[in-house]
């Protein structure tokens, strides 16, 4: 069975730094690109970033871009987020994501380009 566990998440104040943990387990996803969602109360599940398998090129939302970065131990079979001058607009719930198939490398931004999800960590930030 698949799962994807996220950990790290908590309240911290604006300007705050936290780092996100997802930790795969059931396969290896060493060959495939991951992601990272977040879905605020009320509104849609968004993109945040993306990582090729090498954790050579990664992509992000331009409202992350400069703040936060995605890495991977492929070794540990993890992802990671880091996220620096965290804002109170960034609170929200923060999903994991792998594909079940390999695609070419690229900016795969899109919900359904995803399989496999976890059941996410909440962030909240206060001002």
């Amino acid at each position: 069975q698949v799962q994807l566990v996220e950990s790290g998440g908590g309240l911290v104040q604006a300007g705050d730094s936290l780092r996100l943990s997802c930790a795969a387990s059931g396969r290896t996803f060493s060959s495939y690109t991951m992601a990272w969602f977040r879905q605020a109360p009320g509104k849609e599940r968004e993109f945040v970033g993306c990582i090729s398998w090498s954790g050579g090129t990664t992509y992000y939302a331009d409202s992350v871009k400069g703040r936060f970065t995605v890495s991977r131990d492929n070794t540990k079979n993890t992802v990671y987020l880091q996220m620096n001058s965290l804002k109170p607009e960034d609170t929200a719930v923060y999903y994991c994501a792998g594909p079940s198939y390999w695609r070419p490398p690229g900016a795969r931004i899109r919900v359904d380009e995803y399989d496999y999800w976890g059941m996410g960590t909440q962030v909240t930030v206060s001002s």
